[in-house]
C-alpha cells in the first residue's frame, strides 16, 4: 500500500472530509473511443458515447454528471473512432468548469505516441496519456467507460480502493447468468477480493449461492498513480498483450496485487443499483423505453443528482388539432422541447427534441431521435428512428417484419432500427449524406 493510501485510510474515522479529499486529488479518464459495433447502424457516423438517449442527452453525460457530482473535477475524455460529433457535444455542454480552479473536462484525441498505432485497447489508451496524467499529479486514477447508463456517486468506491489499501478496485454488478458472456466476470472471497477474473468467459461462473447471477465488471477502475504507471509500463513490454484492462491487467496481477471488487448498490437498500450497458439495438432501445414507465429505475427528476448536458434552445413541445382522426395527443410518453405533434397519436414512445409528427399518424412504442420528421398518415412502432430521418406520407413501419426487412434493421426482439442511409437506399429518403450534426441532415430534416 502506498505512502498516500495508508495515511489517509486512518484519517477516514476523524476526518469528515475524507471522501471530498479524496475525490479532489482524483482524476477521471472516460474511456470514449469504441466503435460500438453492436449498435450497428447507430453508430455509423457517430461514437458509441454520442449516441443520443433519453430524450435530451448523449450517453456520455452520465459518466461525465457522476464525476462532476461526486466531486471529480480534473477530467479526461479519451476519443478516437468517428468523434467529431462527441467532440462538438462535450465542447459546447461541458465548458463551465473552472481552469483557474484546477478544473476541467479536456478532449484527448488519439495521438499516436506510439508511431502509427491508434489505441490497441483500453490498457493502452490510458498508456498512451501517462504524461498527461502525471503532468496532474493527481493521487489517484479512475477509469471510466463512457458507454454506459447509470448514476453513481464515485466516492464511495474511492474510499473503498483507500480503506482497503488496495492497488486496483473494480466497480461490479449482478448481471444475469444468461448475458455473463458479454462481460468481465471475477470470483471475490469474503472480504471482496478478487480471486479469478475472466473477460467474456464462454462458460461465465456463476455468483456462490446463486446459480441465476454473476458478478460482472462495470469497466471503472480505481488506480493509485504510481501502481497504474507501473503496470501500464509492464503491459506495454508485453508482446503477447493486447493490452486491456479486463483481458490483460486484472488476470495477470490478481495473485500478486490486492484487486477488490466493489458491488454498485443503492445507499438506501443496499440492492442493486441501476446500471445499463446499451450496446446493443435491443439493449438501447429498452433502456429507453423504460424511462416512460410511471416510475421508472433510473430517476431523471433527481435534483439531488442531475444529469448534465448540452441542449440547444428551443420552444415547449406543441400539440394541435382537436378533431376525431386529427388529435394531437402523447400518452405514458416523454416529449422533448422543439417537438410538434399536429393531430397525431403518441402513445408509449419518446421523442428527442425538434420532432415533428404530422396528422392522422399514429406513434407506438417508438424511439425517435432528434430532427425526425414523420409525415401523415404513418404508423410506426417498436421502432428506433434515427437522428434528421425524414418518413414519408402513409409509410408503415413495424407492423409488417418481413417488408421491414427487406428495408431497415430488425433485431432479433423484433426492433427496427431505421437510419437515412436506409431510407436513402430503399428511394425513400435524401440523396445527401447522413451524417449526424451537419447542415445538410438539419436542413433535410426541416423540408
Amino acid at each position: 500500500m502506498g505512502t498516500y493510501q495508508s495515511v489517509t485510510s486512518t484519517r477516514a474515522a476523524r476526518s469528515g472530509r475524507f471522501v471530498s479529499q479524496l475525490t479532489k486529488s482524483t482524476m477521471a479518464l472516460v474511456m470514449a473511443g469504441g466503435r460500438g459495433q453492436r449498435l450497428h447502424q447507430l453508430t455509423a457516423y457517430r461514437a458509441k458515447p454520442a449516441t443520443p438517449f433519453g430524450g435530451k442527452y448523449r450517453i456520455i453525460d452520465f459518466s461525465l454528471s457522476n464525476c462532476v457530482n461526486s466531486g471529480i473535477r480534473q477530467i479526461l475524455v479519451l476519443t478516437q473512432y468517428k468523434s467529431h460529433s462527441l467532440i462538438q457535444h462535450v465542447q459546447r455542454g461541458w465548458g463551465y468548469l473552472r481552469g483557474e480552479l484546477g478544473e476541467f473536462v479536456q478532449l484527448v484525441p488519439a495521438q499516436q505516441k506510439l508511431g502509427e498505432l491508434w489505441y490497441r485497447g483500453t490498457a493502452d489508451a490510458v498508456y498512451q496519456n501517462l504524461d498527461i496524467i502525471d503532468a496532474h499529479e493527481p493521487e489517484l486514477v479512475l477509469v471510466l467507460a463512457g458507454d454506459h447508463v447509470y448514476k453513481m456517486d464515485y466516492g464511495p468506491m474511492i474510499a473503498f480502493h483507500v480503506a482497503r489499501g488496495a492497488d486496483i478496485t473494480v466497480g461490479m454488478v449482478q448481471v444475469p447468468l444468461a448475458e455473463a458472456h458479454s462481460f468481465g466476470i471475477a470470483t471475490v472471497d469474503s472480504r471482496q477480493r478478487v480471486v479469478a477474473f475472466s473477460e467474456k468467459p464462454a462458460n461465465p461462473e456463476p455468483m456462490p449461492g446463486r446459480d441465476d447471477v454473476a458478478l460482472a465488471s462495470m469497466g471503472i477502475y480505481v488506480f493509485g498513480r504510481d501502481y497504474l504507471r507501473q503496470v501500464l509500463n509492464e503491459d506495454a513490454r508485453d508482446p503477447q498483450s493486447v493490452h486491456d484492462f479486463g483481458r490483460n491487467i486484472i488476470p495477470k496481477v490478481i495473485n500478486s496485487s490486492a484487486v477488490y471488487a466493489y458491488a454498485f448498490q443503492s445507499v438506501e437498500t443496499e440492492a442493486q443499483a441501476y446500471w445499463r450497458d446499451v450496446g446493443t439495438v435491443d439493449a438501447f432501445y429498452t433502456a429507453n423505453m423504460e424511462l416512460i414507465y410511471v416510475s421508472p429505475e433510473l430517476n431523471l427528476y433527481d435534483d439531488d443528482w442531475p444529469i448534465w448536458t448540452y441542449q440547444e434552445q428551443t420552444p415547449s413541445a406543441k400539440f394541435v388539432l382537436d378533431e376525431d382522426g386529427r388529435r394531437g395527443i402523447a400518452i405514458n410518453s416523454m416529449v422533448a422541447g422543439g417537438c410538434i405533434v399536429s393531430g397525431a397519436a403518441v402513445r408509449e414512445s419518446l421523442l428527442f427534441s425538434n420532432v415533428t409528427v404530422d396528422e392522422r399518424s399514429e406513434i407506438y412504442r417508438s424511439v425517435l431521435l432528434p430532427r425526425v420528421a414523420i409525415g401523415r398518415g404513418c404508423r410506426i412502432a417498436n421502432a428506433i428512428i434515427d437522428e434528421g430521418c425524414h418518413i414519408p406520407d402513409g409509410m408503415t413501419i413495424g407492423h409488417d417484419a418481413g417488408q421491414d426487412r427487406g428495408r431497415f434493421h430488425v433485431t432479433e426482439k423484433g426492433v427496427v432500427l431505421v437510419t437515412q442511409d436506409m431510407l436513402r437506399d430503399a428511394g425513400v429518403g435524401p440523396t445527401g449524406p447522413a451524417q449526424e450534426g451537419t447542415a445538410a441532415a438539419a436542413q433535410t430534416a426541416s423540408e
